[in-house]
């Protein structure tokens, strides 16, 4: 059985290959084209899929603590400072972003401030938090229920700060791009009707 170069004299070279050309040429620099588009767009679904993960997460922390303020009594509420009911209620929250892994921006070292009538708002930014967590909890908020009926309600509201990644690879797409500092505010808030 004779191979492919047995027609070639002994000791002689193997034919050399042209340099990439034709098609083999064309495929290379395809790829070198598209490979920075593929990458922003396979970071970008990762990045939006964290978000929107990182929403739900903060979403199931804001309906938990409304849900637990709202049966917090209110006779601590005009006390001054900041009422051991509503910090129980920053407290939950941290748990809760603790426990689903999210920085907690050093939720439990921030003071509250009142921010309003029975309104207190508490702002972090430590334990290497790319931007301010700001929560808010109102335990007077007026809900309407139906036509001309409020319903007093206890209200947690949570700004947290999303670090993207896209901003990490924009430049492969156009290089010099940038996008801004990276960081957008994700607001979610919850209102759960007051017990007493």
């Amino acid at each position: 059985m004779r191979g492919p170069d047995s027609d070639r004299p002994a000791g002689a070279r193997p034919p050399r290959h042209p340099p990439l050309g034709g098609e083999a040429g064309v495929q290379l620099v395809e790829l070198a084209i598209l490979l920075p588009l593929l990458m922003v767009l396979v970071v970008g679904v990762f990045d939006f899929g964290a978000a929107f993960n990182l929403k739900q997460q903060l979403t199931n922390a804001a309906r938990s603590a409304a849900g637990f303020g709202s049966s917090q009594p209110t006779n601590d509420l005009a006390n001054g400072g900041v009422p051991d009911s509503v910090l129980s209620i920053r407290n939950l929250v941290d748990d809760h972003l603790v426990a689903a892994g999210i920085n907690d921006c050093n939720l439990l070292g921030s003071g509250g401030a009142q921010s309003g009538p029975l309104v207190w708002t508490f702002s972090a930014a430590g334990n290497g938090c790319p931007g301010t967590l700001t929560l808010t909890v109102d335990r007077s908020d007026a809900y309407p229920a139906s036509i001309g009926v409020n319903v007093i309600s206890t209200r947690v509201q949570i700004s947290y700060p999303k670090q993207w990644q896209f901003g990490n690879v924009i430049g492969l797409l156009a290089p010099g791009a940038t996008y801004a500092n990276g960081v957008t505010q994700i607001p979610v808030d919850a209102i759960v009707p007051n017990a007493d």
